[in-house]
């Protein structure tokens, strides 16, 4: 339901409606609380946000649906299924990487993976279950013990159980040599590190713990809504409704207000919206040092200055009017030097020189994605954040991914194009008040994680954050997780049972001995 604020007194406002933000209205409101969700755009998704031009429909961010679990508990908590609301497909193969000397396609499934790996590099196979084995463990106690948590303090981790298996989730080792632990082949070392590079750092400087990642990958599948990732916002809004969730669409926040040292409300188009409780789920950095009034707020622009941001991403949405044989759903161009690109992006900030790249193509799954006998493309090449505009660099980029897409397709496209759009970090910033246009928020390394990241809770009382800036991190799934977290301290604080700590992890997909 859209409709107009109103002077009302609300029992919590919810800024943003991104993954983050409607997970936390549609949980304090199935408690029974008056929650309002206020949205400056004009549809809910936040980045997850869909357009359609010329007979296509274009998600406009996410697109990797990983960790299907954390769907499936999300919304059985309101007595859902997945199935009740989008028609969800594996990927078989779940995508396709471009090297140098050639494809490869990486099927779904544990057992004809591992196959594959031994195929390129005699032992890797056996290598690939063990990795797998370590992987699946840290996933179960990350999901089971620590992603809940809203990590106020270190004491929260001071546990019998978590400091016995701490070590299990090798914080102190790089995934870089945990990965060359296992494989020698660069294929599959880079096959390995894609999901860190792309979604936060460098392999060297992120802890082994996120070879979870992988297991998600692999173990537990690559998906995806037919129709396409709108429909899971569409599912969250459809729950949130049904819960009493109202929205308020084209509704800019301008300031969280104070009253007697605590949380009053929102200024919205220049109307007082009464509130003491307010979860800001937009971008945390912008809700901070814009909203909250200056003698409650936490971190200082020179903080923020020196956190290590995830890339941000240039984007191309693209139509062609023909098919493409051969295209894939998801597929990795990995066909020049990884390490030359994670450079630019991490330690000597430039617009790529010779980048590597990213190709969706919706349409290959999905007819209704495109017109028929039509291609729905969408490209993505990691960039540093804060960079300066550089449309020329933009073009240049451009024309390069495009050629090498042509050649591996051996079919021109650039002649068929029917309608393209960019998308790069100036509108992350000015559409979604992105810090230095990060696309993911906070680089996964060491010193920002757990509870070394920005705080969930605000000094001002009655304002907390949630979103990728903080616990648990970025990435859809710990986006919605964020989101629970958040609204169970808010629970709390009205002295009422927030949610489980413990989260009871399903069985995938057994790994072979």
């Amino acid at each position: 339901m859209t409709s107009s604020p109103s002077s009302t007194p609300l029992d919590v406002a919810v800024i943003g409606s991104g993954f983050a933000g409607l997970a936390a209205a549609t949980t304090l409101a199935s408690r029974g609380l008056n929650v309002a969700i206020f949205e400056r755009h004009d549809q809910a998704g936040g980045r997850a946000r869909q357009f359609r031009a010329e007979g296509f429909t274009f998600d406009m961010g996410p697109s990797w649906y990983w960790m299907p679990d954390v769907f499936d508990r999300y919304f059985a908590q309101f007595n859902r299924k997945v199935s009740d609301l989008y028609d969800l497909k594996r990927l078989d193969p779940s995508y396709r990487v471009e090297y140098d000397q050639g494809p490869l396609d990486i099927p779904a499934g544990i057992a004809p993976l591992a196959e594959l790996f031994e195929s390129i590099e005699p032992g890797a196979g056996n290598q690939l279950l063990r990795f797998l084995k370590e992987a699946k463990t840290k996933y179960d106690i990350g999901m089971g013990r620590f992603v809940n948590k809203p990590a106020h303090s270190p004491l929260e981790f001071a546990r019998l159980d978590i400091l016995r298996d701490a070590p299990r989730l090798q914080l102190l080792r790089s995934f870089s040599d945990h990965v060359r632990k296992h494989f020698t082949d660069p294929r599959l070392i880079q096959l390995m590190e894609f999901p860190v590079l792309f979604l936060g750092s460098k392999p060297q400087t992120t802890p082994a713990l996120y070879s979870l990642m992988n297991y998600a990958d692999t173990a537990l599948g690559t998906w995806y809504p037919m129709g396409g990732m709108h429909k899971i916002v569409e599912g969250m809004v459809q729950v949130a409704e049904e819960q009493g969730v109202k929205f308020h669409y084209n509704c800019t926040v301008e300031a969280i207000l104070e009253e007697n040292g605590k949380t009053s409300g929102l200024r919205v188009g220049g109307t007082n919206i009464p509130c003491d409780k307010v979860i800001a789920a937009c971008d945390y950095h912008h809700a901070e040092q814009n909203l909250l009034p200056k003698a409650h707020r936490r971190y200082s622009e020179d903080y923020w200055d020196k956190r290590a941001m995830s890339p941000s991403s240039l984007l191309f949405y693209i139509g062609v009017n023909r098919r493409i044989p051969g295209l894939k759903h998801h597929t990795l161009f990995f066909d020049t030097p990884f390490d030359a690109h994670a450079e630019e992006i991490y330690d000597q900030p430039a617009w790529p020189k010779d980048p590597l790249f990213y190709v969706c193509a919706p349409s290959v799954t999905d007819a209704s994605v495109a017109p028929e006998g039509h291609e729905n493309l969408f490209l993505l090449v990691p960039t540093a954040p804060g960079m300066a505009d550089d449309q020329a660099a933009c073009n240049r980029i451009y024309g390069q991914i495009m050629d090498r897409l042509e050649k591996r397709m051996n079919v021109p496209i650039r002649e068929h194009i029917v309608y393209q759009r960019q998308f790069d970090h100036r509108q992350f910033v000015s559409d979604y008040s992105a810090y230095k246009g990060n696309a993911y928020g906070l680089a996964n390394t060491l010193r920002q994680t757990a509870f070394l990241k920005p705080k969930l809770k605000s000094k001002l009382p009655g304002t907390w954050f949630a979103g990728q800036l903080t616990t648990p991190g970025p990435g859809v799934p710990p986006s919605i997780i964020s989101g629970q977290v958040a609204a169970s301290e808010v629970l709390k604080s009205k002295g009422m049972k927030g949610l489980p700590e413990m989260v009871q992890i399903e069985q995938s997909e057994p790994i072979p001995v």
